[in-house]
């Protein structure tokens, strides 16, 4: 049985800043992850994109590690040759009756401190001339990256201060007690004084593994993309996100120019019928049951029920997923988009209903479970990792 002072559950890009984090500071770590390779979840399916932090509420988790993550982010891209663009982004309002909810937003991002600049009609053409809005805001600070390849540098990273990276170590048991933890995993067990939890779509279920009471279920939510034929790339410059509506955690079906050139589409948003349900086809009886008879997806779904009929609708047809790109780019047609795969978001939904609108890092005896990590986790990640360090160091372990 091998010995650590610090075992990380999962090998996204969380998992890996905490790992390459804790680490740097000498810190023994040992990082258990189930599959093959890195990444092989929410951040290796999601846009790439540096979020700046215009949409969290002042104060929030989410709010000050974004903001930090949209420049730390940046400087580890630069420093490790990793591709990165400065782009900016265009939030749009395409009707008048979206203008309130822009300006909230600009109020919003005012006080995380993110610079945005208002723009008229005629002032998006500037940056996007194929877009139809009736006012945007213009946040600069947005930036687009391969999170793949900072998954694998902080891995290797990792490696080269110490950390033992185990691949295809999924976890079968975990046992606390007074002196340590023990997780069993596929390849054996290891001990340690304190686990931390960045297991992503999983994270409950590790979390009531370890005998904690999670005060979030995650439910998974699949965000299928499209991507624009090359032929019609030319019709987007950069990154074009709708006004959100306040009432979800979705960002809306938004067009983004990937670091390859590639325009891609989406996402939207329809329940998974597995935890890694990437499409229709699969589906996992225990991961649907669970999430179809949570009291608080039920009350969820109830306050939502519009909304998850479009979405349903949208993902399974083409010309609906065009029409809502075109109201933002009209030139954009059906024939104009094709499939780009899927990436499934651990949303976090309590008991009462509520989606959780923030990170939620929940702490118990010799352990730290993140339990809800979504976008801008991503950008936030070694911000988070840093953070969970300041954990690492009060713990008595």
């Amino acid at each position: 049985m091998a010995r650590a002072s610090v075992i990380v559950i999962g090998g996204g890009i969380l998992g890996l800043a905490v790992a390459e984090r804790l680490s740097r500071n000498g810190t023994i770590v040992t990082l258990l992850e189930k599959e093959s390779g890195w990444a092989a979840h929410q951040t290796g399916h999601n846009s790439g994109v540096v979020h700046a932090g215009p949409y969290y509420a002042a104060g929030s988790l989410k709010a000050r590690l974004c903001t930090a993550g949209n420049r730390s982010m940046a400087d580890f891209a630069l420093e490790n040759g990793i591709p990165y663009q400065r782009c900016g982004k265009l939030i749009v309002a395409v009707a008048p009756e979206e203008v309130p909810r822009l300006d909230a937003l600009q109020e919003r991002a005012t006080a995380n401190a993110v610079v945005t600049r208002v723009l008229s009609a005629e002032e998006t053409l500037d940056f996007e001339p194929h877009l139809r809005a009736v006012k945007a805001l213009r946040v600069e600070a947005t930036g687009i990256i391969d999170y793949g390849g900072v998954s694998r540098v902080l891995a290797r990273k990792a490696a080269e201060n110490g950390a033992r990276l185990l691949l295809g170590a999924r976890v079968e048991s975990i046992r606390v007690d007074g002196s340590g933890v023990t997780v069993g995993h596929a390849g054996g067990s290891v001990r340690g004084g304190l686990l931390i939890n960045c297991a992503g779509l999983h994270a409950d279920r590790v979390a009531a593994l370890a005998g904690i009471t999670p005060e979030v279920r995650i439910v998974p939510f699949r965000g299928e993309y499209y991507e624009l034929i090359p032929e019609k790339r030319a019709l987007v410059r950069g990154l074009i996100y709708p006004v959100p509506d306040p009432a979800l955690p979705f960002l809306g079906v938004h067009l983004t120019r990937m670091i390859d050139g590639s325009v891609h589409a989406g996402p939207n948003a329809v329940l998974a019928l597995a935890r890694e349900g990437y499409d229709w086809r699969t589906v996992n009886l225990r991961d649907a049951i669970e999430s179809l008879t949570y009291p608080g997806f039920l009350r969820m779904a109830r306050r939502n029920i519009g909304t998850g009929v479009g979405e349903v609708a949208r993902s399974f047809s083409q010309r609906l997923f065009a029409r809502s790109l075109a109201r933002m780019v009209p030139e954009i047609g059906r024939g104009d988009i094709v499939r780009a795969g899927a990436g499934v978001r651990a949303q976090a939904v309590r008991p009462n209903g509520a989606l959780a609108d923030d990170f939620v890092i929940q702490r118990a005896l010799r352990q730290v479970h993140v339990l809800n990590a979504p976008s801008p986790a991503a950008t936030s990640s070694l911000e988070i990792a840093r953070h969970i360090a300041t954990i690492v160091d009060d713990a008595e372990y």
